[in-house]
């Protein structure tokens, strides 16, 4: 057979690749582009930057107090009395700062807010896994009331607690102790952190679990090896909201801690206000200066908590 007896016939494949074939990117039936399609991405668009502009509005709402604080710190008692809080301050004040950083100690303000709400993050984290274990894992009798159990104790109100653990920790000698704070708030928090853990460790595999068993694995490997590895993302997650809210706290530890040597940052915050005046741009300084740790310790664990929180949703 010779090159000239290979021809191809009117009509193939090869002949039919032309502007005309539906084969051809440009004349497909999904890449048309008619004046429908126009108009449909037009349409969308006009929905994306509605979508944009309400999302933008909800921004500077939230962000707006911040700005507030910020005019506001920096700002003398006299520029506040003749402007307001809503006017720029004529010049950087400073004296808020360095009174409110001498009138509350600040340091020792700051370290018994950081160690308490470190220590009570690692804590309840700890006792969460251990407790959901048990329960989600363990498949202990009658998980589904303890469960109901401690997510009906992240619903009762402090009020109403208040007045049984003061008394508890009068008789165990912690009052106006740091270490009842950290107690507290460990059950407080791990109660929560049960609840998710355990219904998150309900899904577990049985026969990831099983497998382990018959390799001769103990219980506290089959914790260590296989369950903590899946759960640590949601962990981590629990430990800086555990962090954060401890932090903020204000009610139990001014209930609990009396002297100003062991008060946290909140409660500082609480004694810049008399019964009769108010330094708006102290209290104002002094915000600014509570909210710089927890913003610097945010910005820290900030790919931690977009991981944790996106871990397993997409496979």
């Amino acid at each position: 057979m010779t090159a000239d007896s290979i021809h191809t016939p009117a009509g193939s494949s090869s002949a039919g690749l032309g502007a005309g074939s539906p084969s051809d990117p440009a004349t497909a039936p999904g890449t048309q582009k008619g004046p429908g399609r126009r108009r449909s991405r037009h349409h969308r668009g006009a929905g994306r930057w509605l979508v944009l502009a309400g999302a933008l509005l909800v921004g500077l709402f939230m962000v707006s107090p911040f700005v507030l604080m910020l005019l506001n710190a920096f700002k003398s008692p006299a520029d506040y009395s003749a402007g307001g809080p809503l006017s720029l301050p004529r010049g950087l004040y400073l004296d808020g700062l360095v009174a409110f950083w001498e009138r509350v100690n600040f340091p020792i303000k700051l370290w018994n807010s950081i160690w308490t709400s470190s220590l009570v993050a690692v804590l309840a984290v700890l006792l969460s896994l251990l407790n959901a274990y048990a329960l989600g894992v363990g498949r202990v009798k009658g998980r589904l009331w303890l469960v109901a159990l401690f997510l009906m104790a992240n619903m009762l109100p402090q009020e109403v607690l208040i007045y049984p653990l003061f008394d508890m920790a009068r008789q165990v000698g912690l009052t106006d102790n740091p270490w009842s704070i950290v107690i507290i708030f460990t059950i407080v928090q791990s109660a929560f952190g049960t609840y998710l853990l355990s219904s998150v460790l309900g899904t577990f595999p049985p026969a990831l679990l099983e497998a382990a068993q018959l390799d001769g694995a103990t219980r506290w490997q089959i914790l260590w090896r296989i369950v903590y590895p899946v759960v640590r993302p949601t962990m981590s997650v629990l430990m800086i909201f555990f962090f954060i809210w401890t932090w903020n706290e204000f009610f139990i530890p001014l209930v609990m801690l009396t002297s100003n040597d062991n008060q946290t940052i909140p409660i500082a915050l609480s004694s810049l206000q008399g019964d009769r005046m108010l330094d708006v741009p102290t209290l104002n300084a002094g915000a600014l200066l509570s909210l710089l740790p927890t913003f610097l310790f945010f910005l820290i664990f900030q790919r931690t908590l977009t991981r944790g929180v996106t871990a397993g949703a997409v496979k």
